[in-house]
């Protein structure tokens, strides 16, 4: 199977299957951009994450929180106000994290030249950390992902570290940060429209001089064989031209008074 048509398989069997989030559907920040995405013949999305406020409860595993054994006490895809994270904090009985994650995308990509214009759409969209990788089977996936989290310890086992001004102190940085992640969507959206339209408008004006040239090659090829045909009817002519004065032709000669 060559690699368009794996590709188109992959892509039929990944968009075929329900969405594998918590919530079940894209988030709304960024189910346009997904929708963009989709609707292109050369990717697909495999997951996504608008961005988000998560205040987790586990252990802390050195530097790094492990959140598939931590309890959710609160998520949220939206600004976060402080007397939700201080009802959810009652609940907490280990190591508390507040953590906001910017947007991650993960995206297949038909081809590396595919990939590595929207990854030079992504840096300029202010996702710095992102990347493309290459499977062993020949999968081409970039990573959309960007450098401004946050990720602050609230508690330990169960016992509130830090005062309520703090913690209001720490929303407000979050919530921040949620609105330059979301202008940083909008402004990938907006890039990347252009960069596709760009590239089409390329691809026309190649496919153009391609044909043109094309056009260009069978002309002067046909005007070399009207040029050859044009040569070989001279020579004939000039070959009759010379039978002509053959000397042993037959001449009747009248005398005037005849």
């Amino acid at each position: 199977m060559d690699r368009s048509a794996e590709f188109r398989r992959w892509k039929a069997q990944r968009l075929g299957q329900a969405d594998p989030s918590r919530k079940g559907r894209v988030d709304e920040d960024v189910a346009e951009l997904v929708q963009l995405l989709n609707g292109r013949a050369e990717f697909f999305t495999t997951s996504s994450c608008a961005g988000r406020v998560l205040l987790l409860d586990g252990n802390i595993n050195g530097f790094e929180v492990q959140k598939q054994n931590c309890c959710w006490l609160l998520v949220t895809h939206k600004p976060c106000v402080k007397d939700d994270v201080i009802v959810a904090l009652k609940k907490a009985n280990g190591d508390a994290i507040l953590k906001f994650e910017p947007l991650v995308l993960h995206v297949q990509c038909r081809q590396l030249q595919d990939a590595q214009i929207l990854h030079s759409v992504a840096i300029d969209s202010g996702f710095r950390n992102s990347g493309i990788t290459v499977g062993k089977r020949g999968k081409i996936m970039l990573a959309v992902r960007s450098t401004h989290g946050l990720e602050v310890p609230l508690s330990h086992k169960g016992k509130l570290m830090v005062t309520e001004e703090y913690i209001d102190f720490l929303l407000k940085t979050a919530n921040q940060k949620m609105e330059e992640n979301k202008k940083r969507i909008e402004r990938f959206y907006n890039c990347l429209q252009h960069a596709l339209e760009r590239e089409t408008i390329t691809n026309s004006h190649s496919k153009e001089k391609v044909n043109e040239k094309n056009r260009s090659y069978f002309h002067k090829k046909k005007r070399n064989r009207e040029k050859a045909c044009g040569k070989c009817i001279t020579e004939e002519n000039d070959k009759e031209l010379e039978n002509d004065d053959d000397p042993e032709i037959s001449v009747t000669v009248f005398p005037e008074d005849y």
